[in-house]
């Protein structure tokens, strides 16, 4: 996959994405990932990205012409059909179902916001999609565009070097995932269930479904009622 990270801090990005998993698929290829300043898209000596609002008001609001002048020639440039989505708190909701449906794309142009957001024309005129982190704001959408690039990553073929270790994770089956343990058999007086212990795969299968299940309806009601409601009747 190559995804396109077009920001104002290119520097947050060095070391998170050079670590682990999504370290791994950059050195394999799996994952072709470059991050973009935007301030190499404006043409006055200052690099000026922002302007007051129209209206009045606190804060920046970023300018239309450096970023449609970046998006248009990263796209330009793409071999592959590239979705551009704009990070910001009003857009649709990021969870393990939008992931997976990103990880299925050959491109991604990820578009940083920054001071009080953008003009409203790149919403209306240049993105295809907008994606929010959740229910709550952050300095710039640096750290969003990581966290979804690390979600995305790990779900690429070939990265878990396993495809199959993603679909028993929480949230990859609308439910949170079954307890882990390992050794030893007892600590502290704490065991493992023994149904683990017994060699019974089938038995072992239920039980992680019904803890599955248990775990989900206790500490996140929420997906448990969704969970429900898809259920068939009967």
């Amino acid at each position: 996959m190559k995804v396109d990270v077009l920001t104002l801090f290119p520097g947050m990005f060095s070391g998170p994405l050079d670590e682990s998993i999504v370290g791994r698929a950059r050195e394999t290829g799996r994952l072709q990932l470059r991050v973009h300043n935007l301030r190499e898209w404006t043409h006055d000596r200052h690099k000026t990205v922002d302007d007051t609002p129209y209206g009045g008001g606190p804060g920046m609001v970023l300018k239309p012409e450096p970023i449609f002048e970046a998006v248009e020639a990263l796209r330009a440039a793409s071999e592959v059909p590239t979705r551009v989505i704009l990070l910001t708190p009003g857009g649709r909701v990021f969870n393990q179902a939008v992931a997976r449906e990103l990880a299925a794309l050959p491109a991604l142009l990820l578009v940083c916001g920054s001071y009080e957001g953008f003009d409203e024309r790149v919403r209306e005129h240049l993105v295809d999609d907008e994606i929010s982190l959740g229910d709550f704001v952050l300095t710039n959408g640096a750290l969003p565009a990581m966290v979804m690039i690390d979600a995305v990553t790990r779900l690429l073929p070939g990265v878990l070097g396993d495809d199959a270790s993603s679909d028993d994770e929480s949230f990859s089956r609308g439910v949170l995932e079954y307890p882990h343990y390992t050794r030893p058999v007892e600590f502290r007086g704490w065991r493992v269930p023994d149904i683990l212990l017994s060699g019974n795969h089938a038995a072992i299968a239920k039980w992680r479904r019904a803890e599955a299940s248990r775990r989900t309806a206790d500490r996140r009601p929420d997906l448990w009622e969704k969970l429900r409601w898809r259920k068939p009747a009967g």
